[in-house]
């Protein structure tokens, strides 16, 4: 199997680290039936790319075998913002090589530096991704994922922007929106559920991105005496072994 090398994926903090541990554990009580996820917003810049990036090591490290499908592929950010690259420097062969038939699926996907984590790239961008999303060939390509790993999640394009995200939907078990906090109108959220619910995909939740919880009054207790007087010091003793 080919390999790559996943170079800027940062730690999260505590409140980061909890409430991803809580969205994870939501996903495996999901039910065995349910495998492919897709991962979406509204509009673009919203922190979608970087929620399925942690929610996938976040599942690994647990020992789940997990498959990244990034299927952006009309403008896909994850290898330079994550600089990703083939441990030999190969040109990459991903989705969109599969979906147009030049390669077979052990072509596209690659083995990442964390263990159990593996990753399927765009391959190139296109100008118009349908006719190769809304065939047969993406559901046979995600049936023998599921068969072969313990989740699938696939990085979509904002839902809000085009139609790309409601075709993939429609092959997937299950739907989890990211909203970024205090950006996206409530307008654009609900019609953006109402295209996903249409395509037959059930709604699983929504994570809300990009929060301040210092900000809320509801949680201003929590961070300031829970959390600083347990948590911060077990980070700081974390910290020093580190040194």
């Amino acid at each position: 199997m080919k390999q790559c090398i996943i170079g800027n994926l940062s730690p999260l903090d505590y409140t980061g680290e909890e409430s991803l541990n809580t969205i994870c554990a939501n996903l495996l009580f999901a039910g065995r039936d349910k495998k492919v996820f897709i991962v979406t917003s509204c509009t673009a810049s919203e922190g979608k790319s970087h929620t399925v990036m942690h929610i996938a090591r976040n599942l690994a490290e647990r020992g789940r075998r997990i498959c990244i499908v990034d299927a952006d592929l009309r403008r896909s950010m994850n290898v330079s913002t994550y600089r990703i690259r083939t441990e030999d420097g190969s040109p990459w062969t991903g989705l969109a090589h599969y979906l147009a038939g030049y390669n077979e699926m052990p072509e596209v996907v690659y083995q990442t530096n964390i263990p159990r984590l593996y990753f399927i790239p765009i391959g190139r961008e296109l100008v118009n991704p349908i006719r190769l999303l809304d065939t047969e060939d993406f559901n046979d390509l995600l049936r023998r994922l599921a068969k072969e790993f313990d989740m699938v999640l696939i990085d979509a394009p904002p839902v809000g922007v085009v139609v790309d995200a409601a075709v993939i939907a429609s092959r997937c078990d299950g739907c989890i929106f990211v909203i970024e906090y205090n950006k996206t109108h409530r307008r654009e959220i609900n019609a953006a559920q109402r295209q996903i619910e249409n395509s037959g995909c059930p709604m699983l939740g929504c994570i809300l991105n990009k929060v301040d919880v210092n900000s809320l009054s509801s949680k201003h207790y929590y961070n300031r005496s829970y959390r600083s007087h347990y948590y911060s010091n077990y980070y700081k003793k974390d910290k020093d072994k580190r040194k």
